[in-house]
């Protein structure tokens, strides 16, 4: 495996009393696309928040072997990590290729942006204006956004919000072609059958805690998964079945 381009130690984030992450430790290598699930409240999206500069937090956030804790969120950008948002904001006036230029810091929807936009497959809406846009291909020119500063590493926070299947397979297809063409990316997704058929490594939060790190197939067999988000007699019974149906293979 590729040595880690994004490394997390012992990541931290307290509101008042409540402790949303607690000492979460997190690798992404280049050209690897790692889950990051949980059941709401887990503690996801503060995790990203953290990482790139957006909340306060303990711990050690390095990018490339460059530390990047102390940094504000448009530095940590520059340096190579980009995320997108749970709601995918477009400038309503500007184009699509004027809306990834102006993330890319640029003046002009140049090589970067027709290239982002190629790399998830929406070349054709650079002209085009959002409200234009279908619900899965705003999702997509979200992910381009990000891609347009040419990151090293980018944080994916519900990319598949709101899309139906036929969306979500087509997302999990460019984003991992993505990633097979060198970039790490963390992906957050409620979206079960998305994040187990495309990442290589998935991280399971509970109550800011990780309880869990492995392949797809490790962590769906995982009992403390399957309990955090059944409960305990639903995992149970989840048990039952998966010998069942071994037993019957």
């Amino acid at each position: 495996m590729s040595a880690a381009a994004l490394s997390a130690r012992g990541v931290s984030v307290s509101f008042g009393g409540v402790h949303a992450v607690v000492d979460v430790d997190l690798d992404v290598a280049e050209g690897r696309l790692v889950g990051l699930i949980g059941p709401n409240g887990a503690g996801k999206t503060t995790f990203i928040d953290a990482i790139t500069g957006f909340v306060r937090a303990r711990g050690r956030v390095e990018l490339g072997g460059r530390d990047l804790s102390k940094l504000p969120p448009h530095e940590r950008a520059r340096s190579g990590l980009g995320r997108t948002w749970q709601a995918t904001e477009l400038f309503d006036d500007l184009t699509v290729g004027e809306n990834l230029a102006v993330a890319a810091g640029s003046a002009e929807d140049g090589e970067p942006v027709r290239e982002a936009l190629a790399r998830v497959g929406v070349e054709t809406a650079l002209d085009r204006l959002p409200s234009e846009l279908s619900q899965g291909e705003r999702k997509l020119v979200g992910v381009a956004r990000a891609l347009a500063g040419s990151p090293r590493v980018v944080c994916l926070d519900e990319p598949a919000a709101g899309l139906d299947s036929a969306e979500s397979e087509q997302l999990g297809r460019r984003l991992r072609e993505v990633t097979d063409s060198g970039t790490g990316m963390l992906l957050v997704d409620h979206d079960m059958g998305l994040v187990l058929s495309v990442c290589d490594e998935i991280v399971v939060l509970e109550f800011g805690h990780v309880i869990a790190t492995g392949t797809p197939e490790e962590v769906r067999r995982d009992r403390r998964v399957v309990e955090a988000y059944l409960g305990a007699a639903g995992a149970e019974r989840a048990a039952e079945r998966l010998d069942i149906a071994e037993d019957g293979a």
